[in-house]
């Protein structure tokens, strides 16, 4: 999964950027299949933003909070996160045995010709 970091005015530091990645690689636990991740840092004044992008298969899943402590941010980011995450694995699970059936229903169909006879 590649993780990019940006951060806005301000410096980023080790122990954050680490925390950042760490926190990214634990969404793994929700979805395996994240493709890339995002994550946006922002200072302004007193308050610090933080938004996180994940990129599944078709899918960018979006949490941005903010608050008076960085950490707070990101903590509060990666849980919107890890919600719209198991709503989207749930959806792909309640969707993967419909299209299953067709699938069987269009293989296991004899095939007809033009005129309704069997081939």
């Amino acid at each position: 999964m590649n993780i990019e970091i940006t951060a806005r005015h301000f410096d980023l530091t080790p122990e954050l950027k680490e925390h950042v990645e760490k926190e990214i690689a634990g969404l793994t636990r929700y979805f395996e299949n994240i493709i890339s991740s995002e994550v946006i840092l922002d200072v302004e004044k007193y308050r610090q933003t933080a938004e996180i992008k994940v990129r599944v298969y078709k899918d960018v899943l979006t949490g941005k909070t903010d608050s008076n402590d960085m950490y707070a941010s990101i903590e509060n980011a990666i849980d919107k996160v890890k919600g719209q995450l198991k709503k989207y694995k749930d959806k792909l699970k309640d969707k993967r045995p419909e299209e299953i059936s067709e699938t069987l229903e269009r293989v296991t169909k004899p095939d007809t010709d033009v005129d309704g006879v069997d081939i």
